[in-house]
Formats: structure tokens, sequence, C-alpha cells
């Protein structure tokens, strides 16, 4: 079992919508990206996957920690063991005192009755033997077995506590580097948003295809916010859909699969991707930093279509998640409703 753990790391104003997408800049090919895009999706899995092998080091830590308990009880158990053998050699040897165990033969032979009481006290005397040399055996494979245990035990520990600290020091390292990018990113696209044009689209890795039908959450690693229909001080009437907050840069998945009918750039909602699905509805992603698909092209349950951001009508980072019975803003419905329909709880 040690080896195995060892084995084991704001919606939008009252300004009305853009009346057409503007044209995203030109593209670059499937994962080689550009600019800050690239550059925080690239930090963004580097630091999931070293989050995640921290978390493991974690987990087989408290694992570890469990072990070590049981260990210990264990080993009290072998200590009570070695001690109560050592009591019982004690009583052997004060045994054997007193009824002349340690008498020569000749002795025996004197002092013995007759040859059926020489002959079971001799059968006694070695009964005694064995037994001793069994338990001096005993004895000394428990005390071996406990030495054993012991070294593994503060090499385990050792090698664990080595490897999550250097993990540590790693996730604090890319987690610099991914906060400096973010700001970067989000810098890029605020200036893109100010002249209504979208930043070049950055060609994201593709993961494996998810089976037919599936639908997802659109982000992971999220707090709710503002809800749909909830009123506030940034929509002049009610909100109009479902906030995630996230942080910048994370990715922003199509909840299903369908095809792109705008990507827009300006306005209220920022950087926005309008997708619509085989039943009819569409779904928008809203104040992202950035987008990874054109109008027109087809999506996949799960696809990463672009990355969050704080464009637009937002005072923070966050997706703003929107359900809509057509394209066209205003026929909203509401969103965890439509989720939870699909199997999904938000």
């Amino acid at each position: 079992m040690l080896c195995a753990v060892l084995l084991g790391l704001a919606g939008p104003s009252a300004m009305a919508e853009p009346s057409g997408p503007v044209n995203p800049g030109s593209g670059v090919g499937a994962g080689a990206g550009s600019g800050a895009e690239a550059e925080v999706a690239r930090l963004y899995r580097q630091a999931a996957t070293v989050t995640r092998q921290y978390e493991e080091g974690r987990s087989a830590a408290r694992h570890l920690r469990g072990e070590k308990r049981r260990l210990d009880e264990r080993l009290a158990t072998q200590r009570a063991r070695i001690t109560a053998l050592h009591r019982d050699l004690g009583s052997l040897a004060r045994a054997q005192y007193r009824t002349g165990g340690q008498l020569p033969q000749v002795a025996r032979l004197l002092l013995a009755h007759d040859a059926d009481d020489l002959l079971q006290g001799e059968r006694a005397v070695q009964r005694t033997r064995r037994y001793v040399t069994h338990a001096v055996t005993e004895t000394r494979r428990a005390e071996r077995t406990l030495a054993d245990d012991e070294r593994k035990t503060a090499s385990a520990r050792h090698r664990l506590d080595r490897r999550t600290t250097r993990l540590a020091k790693l996730k604090k390292t890319l987690d610099g580097k991914l906060a400096v990018a973010r700001r970067q990113l989000q810098d890029e696209a605020e200036d893109a948003v100010a002249v209504e044009q979208c930043p070049p689209v950055v060609r994201l890795p593709r993961e494996a295809p998810l089976p037919a039908g599936t639908w997802v959450l659109p982000v992971d690693g999220y707090q709710l916010s503002a809800g749909f229909d909830s009123e506030g001080e940034h929509w002049e009437h009610r909100h109009t859909g479902q906030d995630f907050a996230v942080p910048l840069g994370t990715p922003v998945r199509a909840v299903g699969a369908g095809r792109v009918v705008s990507v827009a750039c300006g306005g209220p909602f920022g950087i926005q991707i309008v997708l619509q699905h085989p039943n009819g509805f569409c779904t928008q992603y809203a104040h992202l930093s950035a987008v990874a698909l054109r109008p027109g092209e087809e999506v996949a349950a799960g696809q990463v279509i672009g990355q969050s951001g704080s464009t637009g009508n937002s005072t923070g980072p966050h997706l703003h998640f929107e359900v809509r019975q057509t394209p066209e803003y205003g026929s909203a419905v509401d969103p965890v409703a439509w989720l939870a329909g699909k199997g999904l709880t938000v």
C-alpha cells in the first residue's frame, strides 16, 4: 500500500446589442496561437495539471497519515508482543532454575525415581527448549519487522514531503506567470472591444469528442453570481442570463453541439459568441477575452469556444451565459432550468 501511495500530483445594460457580428481577426493554426490568448491557454493547462498533481499529493499525504496511524497501532501491538515474549523467556528461565532444568544429565539420573520419571523429565526439558528457541526467533523477527516498517514509513513521508514542496513551488510560479498573462489578455481584449474589432481567433487543442447528445456546463470551477431575472443597477430591466464568476482566461465550452451563429465584439456584452443547437435553442457566451471560432463553424459539446474575461458591461471576470429561443437578444429563458432539463445541476 505504501508503494501505491508513492507511485501516485453582469449582463447587459439598456444599450442595444450590436445589430450584426463584427468580423473576427484572422485565425491561426490549431494549438499554435499568438499573443496573450495562447499564453494564457498554455499556462492555464500547465497550472491545472500541476494543481491536480499537488492535490493528488495532498490526498496521498492524508492517505499516508491514515496508514501511519494503522502502522502505529501495529507497531504498538508488536512492542507489546515483544514485551510479553521477554517476560515469557524470563518466566521459563526461572522455572527451569527452580525445577533443575539446568542440572547436568548425571544429576538427573541420580535424582529420578525410575526410568519413566527420567523420560518424562527429559521430554519436558526438550519441550521447554523448543519453546524457548521459538520464542527467541519470534522476538527477533518481530524486532526486524518493526525496524523495517519504521524505515519504510520514514522514507515514504520524506519522499512525499519533498514532492509536495516541489509541486507547491511550481504551482506558485505558474500562478504568478498566469496572473501576468491574464492581465495582458484582458488589456488586449479591452483594446479590441474599444474599436469593435475582435481579437484574432486562437485555435486551442481539441479534446476527445463527447458522445452525441451530451450536454455540459459552460465552465468549471465557478461561483454563481447574478441569476436570471434578477434586478440590479447594471441592467435597466432584469438580468437575462446566469453569471458564472471565474478567473480570467478560464476555458469556456459549448454546452452542446451546434453551429456558431455570430461572434461580436463591442457594446454591453463585450466579446461574445452565440451558438444555435439542433433543438432550436441558442446559447450566448458573453464578456469573453478571446474567441476560438468563426461564424458558421460547427462545434461539438464540450469544445472550447473561447476564454472568460471582463469585457463590455462587466465589473469583474465572469461568464454571462444566456439561453435564447432565437439568436437575438430579448428571447431569453431561464438558463438554470434549461440546463436542469438536460440533466445538469448548476
